[in-house]
């Protein structure tokens, strides 16, 4: 009596257990075919619905690496509108290539002075010419046809040099002028090359302006991307 009790017993819960079995069976599938689907999608890089779109990991780190390639090239940037800068304020720099023209412009006014070394130029040529029509005059190695002839060429020549001479002298004195003009407004250069100084410094402030914006519009489309969507 017992056992027929017991085996009615273990039979009605078998009965009752494969509906609960088959139904375990089933989902185990259904979970199953997305993840193989997804290993499909995974494998040829591609799916129906995505059309080949990058996800947004992709996105993400793609914006990364770029970042990261251009964060050498803006320290780069800061190092040099630095170092621009730091020339650019450099009194003493400035100073010192006032200093350099200063000393051109006095080697140049003793050379073009009128007691100077090119005044002295045409009168050396001149009196060379003068010696040769002296000693041609005395000279008997020619004959008065000869004689003659050189004489012309020194007097055509001497005429020449005297026209160059007063050209140069012209020139030289003009020159001259100039050259303590520029020697007296020394001061007010000074200030126009500190000018021109302090405008390369503004150049490159506004270059690394530039570099800067360019670099913040990139890193603020990097930290978009860390959000999640809908976030």
């Amino acid at each position: 009596m017992m056992t027929s009790l017991f085996g009615i017993v273990q039979g009605g819960c078998a009965r009752l257990m494969a509906p609960n079995v088959a139904m375990a069976a089933l989902l185990a599938c259904a979970l199953a075919l997305p993840a193989t689907n997804a290993r499909c999608e995974s494998a040829d890089g591609s799916s129906a619905g995505t059309g080949g779109a990058s996800s947004p990991v992709e996105d993400f780190s793609q914006q990364l690496e770029a970042f990261q390639k251009s964060v050498p090239d803006l320290n780069k940037s800061i190092q040099d509108t630095a170092g621009a800068i730091d020339s650019a304020t450099d009194v003493e720099k400035a100073r010192a290539e006032i200093g350099k023209l200063r000393e051109s412009v006095s080697a140049l006014l003793a050379a073009v002075a009128d007691n100077g070394p090119v005044a002295q130029l045409g009168g050396k040529a001149l009196e060379h010419i003068h010696n040769k029509l002296r000693s041609l005059a005395q000279d008997s190695r020619f004959k008065p046809e000869e004689r003659q002839f050189l004489t012309d060429q020194w007097r055509k020549l001497e005429a020449q040099t005297e026209g160059a001479t007063k050209e140069l002298d012209d020139a030289r004195a003009q020159f001259a002028g100039l050259l303590q003009t520029l020697q007296d407004n020394e001061d007010f250069i000074g200030e126009l090359v500190e000018i021109k100084q302090a405008e390369k410094a503004l150049e490159v402030i506004r270059h690394l302006t530039h570099d800067i914006r360019d670099a913040s519009a990139q890193l603020n489309k990097l930290i978009g991307g860390i959000k999640p969507p809908g976030a």
